[in-house]
């Protein structure tokens, strides 16, 4: 097949790292190939739109600061699976079709799709419908997209919450206190574990393992009697309280989302130690962040693979990162599937043998 346009779209969450790989996909597109890039604005609802929201790109849109900037210059969206598409009267619409004829209008030959395993179990589901030419590339801060050992973002959000810990130490001695950093996780805990053990934590609490209440506060104990007034804990949005239950927020939109773990942890804690908690949410700060280094290497080295994928009639697959080098696997290998932190990983050992508390 003769390639002469392909497109790309960013699709989920933002996180950093996402202008490296659009930047990849077109440098190599483009200077390898010969071939038109067309960036598709706020996912498949550039698609959908009409008229079509799009921008043909070239080398000079990444003649500057782009590859340092976070989120993404294209836009996303993480409202509305477009197969069943919420409507201002509470009704569901499929624009699955008016998607796929935007691609037609476009004329493209292929497209690349950034996004978590949710977005790709979307896309997969497009291109099989209208036949259209796919290739995936993995995107999510959680880094729970399976076969992939590292996702775009996934770094960044990392060095955030590390840099947090870094920050709420000196104020936590300063004032004898307890100091709770909520991070974002939706099912898995690897943020908070990385950061948890870089950034000098006492306390990791992952949704992966169960803890106790009483086993917080027995930790909180011992750290006293070592002779320190202070201590960090770190802990995913995801997790539970000790009844099982979820922590979630009610948003100005009447939705539901997870929030508001670490102010349960600050007021149980308190009453049972008499510890002063502050708590800290760090929120989007953790997507929206300048990349770091590795993310924009890590989105380099997708983007520059995923044009090749194309150019070598590689489609329904995704690229991913394995033995220190991309490979690819096909598409149905990641979809409905989460890659969370096992209890025998490495990193739980390395831990707890620092002393840390999980559960």
């Amino acid at each position: 097949m003769k390639i002469k346009k392909i497109g790309i779209l960013t699709s989920g969450g933002d996180c950093g790292g996402l202008n490296a790989v659009v930047r990849a996909v077109t440098r190599r597109a483009i200077v390898k190939y010969d071939w038109e890039v067309y960036g598709i604005k706020e996912g498949t609802s550039g698609l959908m739109y009409r008229p079509l929201q799009y921008e043909k790109l070239s080398l000079k849109n990444f003649s500057g600061n782009l590859i340092r900037q976070g989120g993404t210059f294209l836009g996303t969206t993480n409202k509305g699976n477009p197969f069943k598409y919420p409507m201002p009267n509470g009704s569901f619409k499929d624009f699955s079709n008016d998607i796929i004829e935007g691609y037609n209008k476009l004329e493209l030959d292929a497209f690349i799709g950034i996004g978590g395993d949710g977005s790709m179990k979307i896309l997969k589901k497009l291109a099989d419908k209208g036949n259209l030419k796919f290739v995936g590339i993995p995107k999510t801060i959680d880094n729970d997209v399976d076969s992939t050992e590292i996702s775009v973002g996934y770094d960044t959000a990392v060095e955030v919450a590390t840099n947090a810990l870094d920050m709420l130490q000196p104020t936590a001695a300063s004032h004898k206190r307890l100091m709770i950093l909520e991070v974002m996780g939706r099912d898995a805990g690897h943020i908070a574990l990385n950061a948890g053990i870089a950034g000098g934590a006492d306390i990791i609490l992952i949704p992966e393992i169960k803890y106790s209440l009483k086993g917080i506060a027995r930790h909180i104990e011992e750290i006293r009697k070592q002779g320190r007034n202070h201590a960090l804990m770190i802990v995913a949005e995801a997790v539970k309280k000790e009844d099982g239950k979820k922590a979630m927020i009610k948003h100005g939109d009447g939705q539901y989302r997870l929030g508001g773990i670490g102010s349960y942890l600050a007021d149980k804690i308190y009453k049972m130690t008499k510890t002063e908690a502050r708590v800290t949410v760090l929120g989007h700060v953790q997507r929206g962040s300048q990349p770091s280094p590795r993310d924009r290497l890590i989105g380099s080295a997708f983007g520059v693979y995923a044009v090749d994928m194309i150019a070598n009639n590689k489609f329904n697959r995704i690229a991913v990162w394995q033995n220190r080098s991309v490979t690819d696997v096909h598409i149905n290998q990641i979809i409905n599937k989460s890659k969370t932190v096992n209890p025998s990983d490495p990193l739980i050992k390395i831990a707890r043998g620092l002393g840390i508390y999980l559960g």
